[in-house]
């Protein structure tokens, strides 16, 4: 509507131009909303280390993520060589049986995810202090149907996983963190140092039921 009075001011200005003006325009008016475009989220640490071992999924999503979003940070094997430690502190994966019938079938299951984590410094300074992210899903069950059940069951677990790898990224990105990084010697440090060890995710540790494989109990009752 904008541009009506301005192409009767300028009849010889050609069509092409005026959706030039018109483009640059949004484009200006986008930048003052403080808008951009999805894309790489340069971290403000060069090195990273973290104990989720690399031949794990979860371990490998969250590298592939971190990379994709820094390309300038660089992953290494030795902690005393990083910047920060992306410690995993805790990975917890159930299944709870949310809806029964009368027969005592499971109709429903939900699917619990908690990833507990902290990012510290070389020098042991808490940039992000111990963190319990937690994911919940619900799945209609049907035991005539046990393993394609069991197979989406699986599936959706790996979805949250990387749904949690993409949270983490997040975070990791996040203003206050880029600025507690950028301010260690202000944040509290770590009073007891953790296990830097590898730390496989698959399989993934067990709870009350272990995640992706429901038991069928002698007369089909779970």
């Amino acid at each position: 509507m904008a541009l009506l009075p301005f192409l009767r001011l300028n009849p010889n200005l050609s069509l092409r131009r005026c959706l030039l003006f018109a483009v640059l325009g949004i484009s200006v008016l986008l930048a003052a909303c403080g808008f951009r475009l999805k894309g790489a989220t340069p971290l403000p640490f060069q090195t990273l280390y973290t104990n989720i071992a690399e031949n794990s999924s979860f371990g490998m999503a969250m590298r592939r993520a971190i990379m994709a979003a820094s390309p300038g940070t660089r992953i290494v094997e030795d902690p005393a060589q990083a910047e920060v430690r992306l410690v995993q502190l805790g990975n917890n994966q159930r299944l709870r049986e949310l809806s029964i019938d009368a027969d005592g079938r499971v109709e429903e299951y939900e699917l619990n995810l908690e990833f507990v984590f902290q990012l510290v410094d070389a020098s042991g300074h808490l940039i992000i202090p111990p963190t319990t992210l937690r994911a919940v899903r619900e799945l209609p069950y049907d035991d005539t149907v046990v393993q394609a059940k069991q197979s989406e069951i699986t599936t959706v677990f790996q979805q949250m996983q990387q749904s949690m790898v993409d949270r983490v990224v997040r975070l990791l990105s996040a203003p206050d963190v880029i600025s507690a990084f950028e301010n260690a010697q202000q944040q509290p440090v770590q009073e007891t140092p953790v296990d830097l060890s590898p730390i496989s995710n698959d399989p993934a540790p067990s709870g009350d039921n272990v995640w992706g494989a429901p038991v069928l109990k002698p007369g089909g009752v779970f």
